[in-house]
């Protein structure tokens, strides 16, 4: 199978601007930009404050038990509500990508995971204001007690054949069949920081 790690769940061409600044968060003066490049960053002519919009750094963690994969009902107040999906988030800026998964997993489902392996990265154009860069990771069980917490109100364990409820996002069905077809063992990871 094709590795795919690019998904866009609407078309970029048709989309509003998103809401950005209009006044430096550090100084208060107005946002400037290049009147001939609409798509060129806002800046800060008086103190030099740049407003970079980069997509937010993310993980998925791919949790299997023999044939069977991981997923989590996403909670009513979540982006895309009650779909299912990996269980996953965003990486805090003081820890590492790896620290972000075993935390996530633990928020998520109440288990803990030792990593095994990067199995993708993937690129998501979710909405207008939300597209992230996801290191999407492999991961088995070895401790806790399932419970759905933070963004997921569910879990349940699916056969990596299927059939899968309606899933929230594109890239977790496309890492699911991937790694059943392919048994990926991914790229190896830090030895240091694949347990809790």
């Amino acid at each position: 199978m094709i590795p795919r790690q690019i998904f866009s769940a609407y078309d970029q061409r048709l989309a509003d601007t998103p809401r950005e600044y209009r006044f430096c968060p550090l100084c208060g003066a107005p946002l400037s930009r290049d009147a001939h490049d609409p798509a060129a960053r806002m800046w800060c002519g008086n103190c030099g404050w740049v407003h970079y919009r980069n997509p937010p750094p993310g993980v998925v963690i791919l949790i299997t038990e023999e044939d069977r994969v991981l997923i989590g009902r996403r909670a009513g107040s979540s982006f895309a509500p009650n779909l299912w999906c990996l269980p996953g988030g965003f990486v805090e800026f003081h820890e590492d990508f790896l620290t972000a998964a075993i935390r996530e997993t633990r928020e998520e489902t109440g288990l803990d995971v030792e990593i095994s392996s990067i199995i993708s990265v993937v690129s998501n154009f979710l909405a207008p204001d939300l597209h992230t860069l996801v290191v999407v990771l492999a991961a088995r069980v070895i401790g806790g007690t399932p419970f759905p917490g933070d963004d997921l109100a569910e879990l349940r364990w699916t056969p990596l054949a299927g059939p899968f409820p309606d899933m929230a996002f594109e890239a977790d069905r496309h890492i699911i069949e991937r790694y059943r077809l392919t048994i990926l063992e991914g790229a190896p990871v830090d030895p240091d920081y694949t347990r809790p």
